[in-house]
């Protein structure tokens, strides 16, 4: 499985670019996947049209959604010239998952609580529409928490019957307390003690529309506005808001785009045996 590119090696794709003048990507280009570029400096780029900030030595990002056909056009604008790069997309089969005993208002939810959902779901979208100039993205990503994985990227759930969105993410199972880690450099979004559906939840900036969602967390050692280095303790696992025991969810974005968190990261059987 490719990796997102290490520090070293976007060092490497810097070098190559400023020297032969290139666009390289590296990534998984396949639905879900998180891709990096890196470009001429002072390039433009646009992604299937749309702009993307650009970091002064080219880096940049885009992600590839659940159901995503492609391919992908990416146009990078340097030197008074412009060239264009068709990404070829990789389909996917996703997993259909059913979920039983869950009580009915967490399936369900009364007026009263779809409208704190509503003022929650603001919330998340206000710290996912950000566009800081990091590169926290760039790193070799790791693990929050390892475990058991319980729940894999655009699975469909079936909970007490009734069909629901595609699971954004991944689940991972682990005893109640155990840390919580950055999987990536970023600076803290949102921190939230109490939310409907994820109890304790922090998203994480990771630069460019790139964030983390971890939830269901019994603790939280972090604060909004706080930066955060890859491997730091940001919580601990546990069982807050809709969960039916101790796990931990992470789930990655860019923008409103919904990522697999497991492309960035070495399988899950190489951790844990």
């Amino acid at each position: 499985m490719l990796r997102i590119v290490s520090a070293i090696a976007v060092l490497a794709i810097a070098a190559a670019a400023a020297a032969g003048e290139r666009v390289e990507f590296s990534g998984e280009n396949t639905q879900g996947g998180l891709m990096v570029g890196h470009a001429p400096a002072g390039a433009e780029v646009t992604v299937d049209g749309r702009a993307v900030s650009v970091s002064p030595d080219g880096l940049f990002a885009f992600g590839i959604g659940r159901d995503a056909e492609g391919p992908v056009t990416v146009a990078v604008a340097a030197g008074g010239e412009v060239t264009r790069h068709r990404l070829e997309v990789r389909q996917r089969e996703y997993d259909v998952q059913r979920i039983d005993g869950l009580p009915p208002s967490k399936v369900s939810p009364s007026a009263e609580d779809l409208a704190r959902i509503r003022d929650e779901q603001a919330l998340i979208n206000r710290a996912r529409g950000r566009d800081l100039a990091r590169s926290g993205f760039a790193q070799e990503w790791l693990w929050p928490v390892t475990g058991i994985i319980t729940g894999v990227y655009g699975s469909q759930r079936v909970l007490n019957g009734k069909p629901r969105r595609p699971h954004y993410g991944v689940d991972v199972a682990a005893d109640k307390g155990t840390p919580v880690r950055a999987p990536a450099a970023g600076i803290v979004a949102l921190a939230h003690p109490d939310m409907y559906f994820s109890g304790h939840t922090v998203i994480l900036d990771h630069g460019h529309g790139v964030t983390s969602t971890l939830i269901h967390m019994s603790e939280m050692h972090v604060e909004a506005g706080d930066e955060v280095a890859r491997g730091e303790v940001i919580g601990a696992v546990g069982a807050t808001g809709r969960a039916t025991g101790p796990h931990l969810h992470w789930g990655v974005n860019w923008f409103d785009t919904r990522l697999d968190p497991a492309l960035l990261v070495p399988p899950m059987s190489e951790l844990v045996d």
